[in-house]
């Protein structure tokens, strides 16, 4: 798989996405997956989803024309994050 960029987001583009970001990058990590992960603000959106080949929010987020998005809290939660990645992976190979 070539290398895929995902943009990471929360409403403040800081504390929250951290997290995810820092998790997502473990967890792909582990299966060998050649990502770029980067964060933003929800309000940035607009400006680089163009970029992306998928987003993964944390925060309410409508639809991204042409790109796919993953709402979600369970890389803060653990709760439903097997499921969460595996949505990830899939839609990564898309």
């Amino acid at each position: 798989m070539a290398k895929k960029k995902i943009l990471v987001v929360c409403g403040a583009g800081v504390a929250t996405s951290t997290v995810v970001l820092k998790k997502l990058e473990q967890e792909l990590g582990q299966r060998a997956l050649d990502v770029q992960v980067d964060q933003c603000k929800v309000t940035e959106v607009p400006f680089k989803a163009a970029s992306y080949d998928l987003i993964v929010t944390t925060t309410l987020l409508g639809e991204v024309e042409g790109i796919p998005v993953v709402q979600t809290v369970s890389f803060l939660t653990g709760v439903g994050l097997q499921r969460d990645i595996d949505r990830i992976i899939e839609l990564l190979g898309d």
